[in-house]
């Protein structure tokens, strides 16, 4: 089990493991609390005023809600609270107060689940399939979402009637992840799917089905349309706009590029197999 685990691990492309690792090892280290969800959380105050500029991207490692208490308190305080509030609330609601906060416990955890079987797949799809030999190429579409999606939220939080639930957004891994679903199921659409083994649909419908799952486990809606407007934002400008016009607004910079080696795509010829000759080569010999 371990051998095909660690097997499974190395056979992933670059961007998708390291993406995969910096994840892990974050959720971990916050869900040991040697990390506090509150140094990686998405501030624009903290980071124009204070330079807190790896904010701009540990959003985007972070997989779980934060917890929302004063902050004065320190993130282990936090925690202790929220053990003792849970605990108070079970001893004086009784067991009907339990099973319901542990099925919203199950459904936050299957979300959270769900998310990074959506990132270990789906990123390493891209990569290997649509991206193959292109890992610049790659990395600048996650490059670009992560941009779009830092400004809808940095846009979205001064208007009036929407800044309220964009304020709510601290985390953008989600939406990245989302993203990634998106633009796939954009280069895939007919590929027949199953949710769950409930039913079936072809993968352009993918993000509806998730979205409409997230709003089932009651999570919020915003972060997964933020994943699909990003999404279709690199899908048109890459894809469809460039097949309309002849432009290409989205070309890996050069500097980009040179951060990683060319790789050789090897297309294997299968053994025993004659091919026809031209028809001009054709007429030539008769």
């Amino acid at each position: 089990m371990a051998q095909a685990v660690e097997e499974w691990y190395k056979q992933m492309p670059i961007i998708t493991r390291s993406y995969l690792t910096a994840a892990i090892i974050t959720n971990i280290g916050c869900s040991l609390e040697i990390i506090s969800p509150y140094n990686l959380y998405l501030n624009p105050r903290l980071v124009v005023r204070q330079y807190e500029f790896w904010r701009l991207i540990t959003n985007f490692l972070y997989f779980r809600k934060m917890v929302h208490m004063k902050d004065a308190c320190s993130y282990p305080q936090k925690a202790f609270l929220l053990r003792v509030v849970f605990f108070s609330r079970v001893a004086f609601f009784g067991a009907s107060q339990w099973n319901g906060f542990l099925i919203r416990k199950f459904f936050i955890n299957l979300d959270f689940l769900f998310h990074m079987f959506f990132l270990a797949r789906y990123c390493k799809l891209l990569e290997e399939n649509s991206f193959r030999g292109r890992t610049a190429d790659f990395f600048y579409m996650l490059l670009f979402g992560a941009t779009v999606l830092t400004g809808i939220v940095l846009v979205g939080g001064i208007i009036p009637y929407v800044s309220e639930s964009f304020a709510k957004i601290f985390f953008l891994s989600n939406s990245l992840t989302f993203m990634m679903v998106y633009v796939w199921s954009k280069q895939n659409p007919f590929i027949h799917m199953s949710f769950l083994g409930l039913f079936t649909f072809t993968a352009a419908y993918l993000p509806w089905v998730l979205l409409g799952f997230s709003v089932l486990v009651g999570t919020s809606a915003w972060v997964d349309l933020l994943g699909m407007i990003a999404g279709h934002a690199y899908y048109f400008l890459e894809d469809v706009y460039p097949r309309m016009t002849g432009r290409h607004p989205l070309r890996t910079p050069t500097f980009i590029k040179s951060l990683f080696a060319d790789e050789t795509v090897v297309v294997a010829q299968p053994a025993n197999v004659r091919f026809a000759p031209p028809p001009d080569q054709e007429e030539h010999q008769d």
